[in-house]
């Protein structure tokens, strides 16, 4: 039997980029409590940040609007004492036109201990790009 390959398919869906899969997976094997919740939190936090470079940008309402929720979601997790601080500015952060590269190494560093390797990683990575984007890109804007 012969295999034909198809290099092009004109009525396929491009593949959906799932970013921070690590910490993603990481929250869904963790027992319920403060490691998964914070793994969490800090994918939401993630997510939201990263949303400030979409392509075309969000408008200023809708990043402010998210935050907010968001804000309001990790209102009800147990986080712990040196973590909920950081998170909650990164958020801020994120629903203002204000830098976050900051605010995203400081919540990394509060996580930091929470995290697996992979998950780890892959926020030290986004972080990364933070830092190189121009000043522009670096807000919310």
């Amino acid at each position: 039997m012969q295999t034909t390959v198809v290099s092009s398919l004109p009525h396929a869906l491009e593949p959906i980029a799932f970013r921070f899969p690590a910490l993603a997976a990481l929250a869904g094997r963790a027992q319920i409590g403060g490691r998964r919740e914070v793994a969490l939190a800090t994918f939401v936090a993630s997510k939201l940040a990263r949303d400030c470079h979409a392509d075309p940008p969000l408008p200023d309402a809708a990043r402010a609007e998210r935050a907010a929720g968001a804000k309001s979601w990790m209102s009800t997790l147990n986080l712990p004492a040196t973590v909920r601080p950081a998170l909650v500015r990164l958020l801020e952060a994120t629903g203002r036109s204000r830098p976050i590269a900051e605010e995203f190494a400081a919540a990394l560093s509060a996580v930091h201990t929470f995290l697996d390797g992979a998950a780890l990683r892959e926020l030290q990575e986004f972080a990364a790009t933070l830092t190189r984007a121009p000043e522009g890109e670096r807000r919310g804007a």
